[in-house]
C-alpha cells in the first residue's frame, strides 16, 4: 500500500531517534514529525551554541515541544558507542520504544586525496559510516518491536559517474557507504518488516554546511529550505514498512509520489536558478 499525500497525524505517539537534530535538516525533520505529535530523541553533541552553526539540542527540544511533539535532548557524539547506548536507553525509558531512526549526522570535507588530512578522513568515516552503523545497531532491538519501523539514512544514490569520486574521494566514499548500509539493511531486515531507505536532495539545502563550506550567501540564495527534506521524510515514514524499502530516493521523486508537484514554495529565493546538489547527475 502506497499512501499519497502527507498525513502528520500518522506520527502521533510514535518515537524517532534523529542524529544531528539540533539544527538544519535534522531539526526540520524533527519539527515536521513533532507537528503530528511524535516523540523525538534529539541525539547530537551540540550542547553549547556555535555562532557559525546555531542551535543546541536544548533549543531544538524547545522547538519540538512548541510544534506539538515531545522531546528528549540527549548529548550524543555518535563516534562514541557508549554515548549512543546511553541516548537509546534514555529515549526508550522516556517514550517506551523506537519506531524509526533518521541517520542525519554527517561530516564533510570536499578535499582531494593530497589535501585530505588523516584526521578528516577518520572523522568522516567515524561519523558517516561507523556512527550510522552503530546508531542503527543499538536501535534495532526496539525497531523489531514496532509495527511501522523505518531506518532512513540521508545519503545519495550511488552514481556510476566517476567525477564524484575524483572531486572528493574520501567524502564521496563515506556517503556512498552510508547508502550501501541502507540498501544492505533493507535486504537484511526485510523478513522482519523493518524498512531501510536512503534519501538525498536534488538541490542544495540552506544549512550551515552550505553557507560555511559550499558557497556562502550566494549558494544559500540558490538553495531550497530544509522543509523539502522534512516533507519527503514524512512521506517515506508513513509508508508500509514491508513494502517501501531498499530505495535510494531523491526528494523530488518522493514528493511527486506524495502528489506535491509545485516545489516553488521550498525555494529560499523565489525565481532564482537553483543549485544542483552534489552526487546528482
Amino acid at each position: 500500500m502506497i499512501n499519497s499525500g502527507i498525513d502528520t497525524a500518522f506520527f502521533s505517539g510514535k518515537t524517532y531517534f534523529i542524529s544531528g537534530a539540533s539544527r538544519g535538516i535534522g531539526k526540520a525533520i524533527a519539527l515536521k514529525l513533532a507537528s503530528g505529535g511524535a516523540n523525538i530523541i534529539i541525539a547530537s553533541k551540540s550542547t553549547e551554541e556555535n555562532p557559525k552553526l546555531g542551535g543546541t539540542i536544548y533549543s531544538a527540544a524547545a522547538e519540538v515541544e512548541a510544534a506539538g511533539g515531545k522531546a528528549l535532548a540527549v548529548p550524543c557524539d555518535i563516534r562514541e558507542e557508549e554515548q549512543i547506548r546511553n541516548a537509546v536507553a534514555k529515549g526508550v525509558e522516556a517514550f517506551g520504544g523506537i519506531d524509526g531512526v533518521i541517520n542525519n549526522a554527517s561530516a564533510i570535507s570536499l578535499t582531494n586525496t593530497a589535501q585530505t588530512e588523516t584526521k578528516r578522513l577518520d572523522l568522516m568515516h567515524s561519523i558517516n559510516v561507523r556512527g550510522t552503523f552503530l546508531v542503527t545497531k543499538h536501535c534495532l532491538p526496539y525497531l523489531e518491536k514496532s509495527n511501522s519501523a523505518h531506518i532512513l539514512t540521508l545519503s545519495p544514490p550511488v552514481s556510476a559517474n566517476p567525477k564524484w569520486l575524483a572531486m572528493s574521494l574520501a567524502y564521496t566514499l563515506s556517503k556512498y557507504n552510508m547508502t550501501q548500509l541502507a540498501l544492505g539493511w533493507a535486504a537484511e531486515f526485510r523478513k522482519k518488516g523493518i524498512a531501510a531507505n536512503a534519501l538525498w536532495p536534488v538541490t542544495t539545502i540552506a544549512t550551515a554546511a552550505v553557507q560555511n563550506l559550499l558557497g556562502g550567501e550566494e549558494m544559500m540564495r540558490r538553495s531550497r529550505k530544509p522543509d523539502i527534506m522534512a516533507d519527503a521524510v514524512a512521506w517515506i515514514l508513513q509508508q508500509v514498512s514491508a513494502q517501501c524499502t531498499g530505495h535510494a530516493f531523491l526528494d523530488e521523486e518522493v514528493l511527486a509520489k506524495a502528489g506535491i508537484t509545485d516545489l516553488s514554495g521550498y525555494a529560499v529565493t523565489p525565481g532564482v536558478e537553483l543549485q544542483r546538489d552534489l552526487f546528482v547527475d
